[in-house]
């Protein structure tokens, strides 16, 4: 960890791949309790910017990212994780977070399967 670039606000960026298929599941920031958390534990914990916390990815769906092996890039600022995905990593219920195709006349297509129903998995998270 003392090599890695982190940015002004103390953060890294982290690309998260599925093992098995390769894609790319999401694109999540990590502060230096995140990466150590992530590499104690092995699962992918994040910071979420909006929250200003430290949380486990697919904490409150169940739909965690089990760690198989960590990238560092040429320049050392960011992150490549491969994972094993538990059932999808898209709180918008896909696989992938990346589930739409831009258009070259500008529209989005979805162009994957939507995997579970979010209302019914964060039900319990609205009160």
């Amino acid at each position: 960890m003392k090599n890695l670039r982190f940015d002004e606000k103390g953060l890294i960026p982290a690309v998260i791949q599925d093992e098995k298929t390769n894609k790319v599941l999401t694109l999540c920031y990590m502060n230096k309790e995140a990466l150590k958390k992530t590499l104690e534990e092995g699962k992918v914990y994040v910071f979420r910017r909006s929250k200003k916390a430290l949380m486990l990815k697919g904490g409150s769906s169940g739909h965690i990212q089990v760690v198989k092996s960590l990238f560092v890039d040429c320049e050392e600022n960011s992150l490549l994780f491969r994972v094993e995905q538990k059932r999808a990593a898209c709180h918008a219920g896909y696989f992938t977070c990346y589930y739409r195709r831009l258009s070259k006349d500008g529209f989005l297509k979805i162009v994957e399967k939507k995997i579970f129903n979010p209302e019914d998995v964060y039900k319990s998270n609205k009160a």
